[in-house]
């Protein structure tokens, strides 16, 4: 056992083995034979279409590298361990997705991430330092500081605009994460990420490289603030994006949104037809055929109606008699009126499709985002949250069966945990959530410091902990428990190995070997409890 995450380059090499053997030599991939079959497919050519940026090479590196790290239960910060399905992790996420990938490799059908926008003021983890070796690496995103905060020092670098590699740096940042991210979705799992203008069109090109430009589906639109803003320097900035991609376009679906009580408004019954509410019609089209003009009797009045000149009945003669026989065609209260055609609701399509342009009466805005997040936090914490309506929306869209597994490793206030279960208790679902918070540490000055929370992964957590207290009390004595739900999380933090690792590297001579070998007496590193 080596303790290593999922080695993502002998994982692709393998797939490539399965798919194509006939490219390998002596364990190698042969360029030449690779050519060779695929003809005209293949490209070697030093100039073509793509995005390149600084360090992208080495980004590739830091996702390559497997990772030691382990996952530590915390039975005691969580919420009826034993039978918990959801899960929440405090840790650096590209770590984290790294440790998941043998556990939940192709298991997720939704993620959902709200990164860093790159305006300028955010602090997130870049490989900035491409010289650095893995160890440097490692103590980076694990220095913290006497309390056990992740510190801004070693952790955090504030990507001004003023960089040289100011839009690389954030892309440094997504691409292992991104390609991670796909390994654990579903083959029919999609991902929605949340983006502004700043990184809108680099995050475009960045996922159709790593999902494929066939897999895009849609770019949505979503409106973040209802009213004009008067005080803008140049025009009101009302709307942020939303990239939804498919990990395989061909298989998944994109459900229909439920009707809503106004498309139903107009399906009346004025005549008790058994069959349900109905609306009305048009029979005739806008062009002359000579088999469509005919004329048909009332059954009521015997009155007789014909269509104008240059028109023609959508049905024929026998189909349109046979038609009026069953009471599928409307002429009217008193049996006068010009003839229509009987369209019954529970014959029209039960949903509708989602528009690319997400107004804020159906997908929230800041501004209630911002409220919701305060009500429940006791503390003005955030100032631009994605509201809960958002993310219930999506998961109408993209989940099918009602016990899939979302993903969200950017969780910051816990929005997608809420609005997870807050869905299942609308519509019996059993949905499970795993969402990853990083443990940036609060400054002083926030409102969420002097609520008492001292890292962003506390808020994300606290959160859940309400949500979950505030579902339990609405549903004191309304429903059936057993059908519904567990609200319970189990709660990990990202660590080192729970095992020592094996180090050839410091072997140059016999006594660094006996050394090492008596260092493995036994694997595990001392401390180290079962469970871990």
């Amino acid at each position: 056992m080596d303790g290593a995450s999922l080695n993502i380059t002998q994982d692709l090499i393998q797939k490539l083995k399965e798919i194509i053997p006939q490219v390998f030599t002596e364990d190698k991939i042969d360029i030449t034979r690779l050519q060779t079959i695929l003809g005209d497919s293949f490209t070697a050519d030093a100039e073509r279409y793509g995005l390149s940026w600084a360090g992208k090479s080495e980004a590739y590196k830091v996702l390559q590298t497997p990772t030691t790290a382990t996952l530590i239960p915390n039975p005691d910060q969580s919420i009826d361990w034993d039978n918990a399905e959801n899960v929440f992790i405090e840790g650096e996420n590209l770590e984290v997705l790294k440790v998941l990938q043998k556990s939940y490799y192709g298991k997720v059908k939704m993620i959902y991430i709200d990164p860093p926008y790159n305006t300028g003021n955010d602090s997130f983890i870049y490989p900035d330092k491409f010289s650095e070796t893995k160890e440097e690496y490692l103590k980076r995103i694990g220095d913290k500081d006497d309390d056990g905060f992740m510190m801004k020092e070693g952790l955090f670098r504030k990507n001004n605009k003023e960089n040289g590699q100011f839009h690389s740096n954030w892309l440094n940042m997504m691409l292992p994460r991104l390609f991670l991210a796909r390994n654990l979705l579903k083959d029919d799992g999609v991902i929605f990420v949340s983006i502004d203008d700043n990184e809108q069109a680099n995050l475009k090109l960045l996922m159709d490289e790593i999902f494929g430009e066939e897999n895009f589906v849609a770019c949505f639109i979503w409106q973040k603030i209802h009213s004009t803003k008067n005080d803008a320097k140049y025009v009101s900035d009302n709307h942020e994006y939303v990239l939804l991609y498919a990990k395989a376009k061909e298989i998944c679906t994109v459900n229909l949104l439920p009707r809503t009580q106004k498309m139903n408004e107009r399906y009346q019954n004025p005549d008790n037809d058994p069959r349900g509410a109905w609306a009305s019609g048009d029979l005739v089209a806008n062009e002359e055929r000579s088999s469509g003009y005919f004329e048909i009797k009332s059954p009521t009045t015997g009155k007789t109606f014909n269509v104008p000149l240059g028109k023609h009945w959508v049905y024929s003669e026998s189909n349109l008699n046979d038609m009026i026989k069953d009471n599928r065609i409307w002429f009217g209260k008193d049996g006068n009126a010009f003839p229509r055609l009987k369209r019954y609701l529970t014959e029209v399509q039960q949903g509708k499709k989602v528009d690319t342009i997400l107004m804020s009466e159906i997908a929230g805005n800041n501004q209630e985002a911002k409220r919701e997040a305060n009500r429940i936090l006791q503390a003005n914490i955030f100032d631009t949250p994605k509201p809960v309506k958002l993310i219930k929306l999506i998961q109408q869209l993209a989940v099918n069966k009602k016990e899939d597994i979302i993903l969200d490793f950017f969780a910051g206030s816990g929005t997608t945990a809420q609005a997870v279960m807050e869905l299942n208790e609308e519509d019996g679902g059993k949905r499970k959530y795993i969402c990853v918070q990083l443990p940036e540490k609060i400054e002083e000055t926030n409102e969420g410091y002097k609520a008492g929370y001292k890292t962003i992964s506390d808020i994300s957590k606290a959160r859940i902990e309400k949500v979950i207290e505030k579902i339990k009390k609405e549903r004191d004595g309304k429903i059936e428990l057993e059908k519904y739900q567990n609200l319970g999380f189990r709660k990990y933090a990202l660590a080192s190995s729970n095992f020592k690792i094996w180090r050839g590297d410091v072997v140059e001579n016999e006594e660094d070997l006996i050394k090492q070998m008596e260092l493995f007496t036994t694997p595990q590193k001392e401390g180290k409890e079962s469970e871990n």
